[in-house]
């Protein structure tokens, strides 16, 4: 698995994060870890197809979501995650990932992606536990961002 192949993700969350919640998120440690699906988190997924095959998974706690969320509704504070939580949060994912394989394109690296999959539950997650490459985005008073990247080829 190559680490180049997750800094356009890195940086394309980056700079939609600062875009939608106005807070540029800092960077943790990269690593190599397991995958664990938890209770009261949230994944979104997304398939890689074209040079790059497999997944790009975001994790963050429903808290993290709740606050990421009512800053994307413009403070309007959001209790729980319902069908606008998701779909707020799918967006997300979508405009990061959007993002981040036109990057990709201009390294010269053709990629497709699939429409996000919001996963509220450990056991709708699809995929067995696996180890990814990861690195969390923190962002000031609203908690962690983790992109975990899960390429096959």
């Amino acid at each position: 698995m190559k680490a180049e192949y997750i800094n356009p993700f890195l940086e394309s969350a980056k700079i939609v994060i600062e875009q939608v919640i106005q807070i540029r998120p800092s960077t943790g440690q990269l690593g190599l870890k397991d995958i664990k699906f938890v209770e009261n988190y949230i994944w979104i997924q997304i398939g890689l197809n074209g040079q790059m095959n497999g997944d790009i998974v975001f994790g963050l706690s429903e808290e993290v979501a709740l606050k990421m969320v009512s800053a994307m509704m413009g403070g309007f504070v959001i209790s729980e995650i319902d069908e606008i939580g998701r779909s707020a949060i799918s967006e997300l994912g979508n405009m990061i990932s959007g993002n981040a394989s036109t990057m990709l394109f201009n390294q010269g690296v053709r990629v497709d992606i699939t429409p996000p999959k919001v996963i509220h539950s450990a056991n709708a997650a699809g995929f067995a536990a696996t180890q990814a490459l990861t690195v969390p985005l923190i962002m000031d008073g609203i908690g962690v961002l983790d992109i975990q990247v899960l390429v096959a080829s």
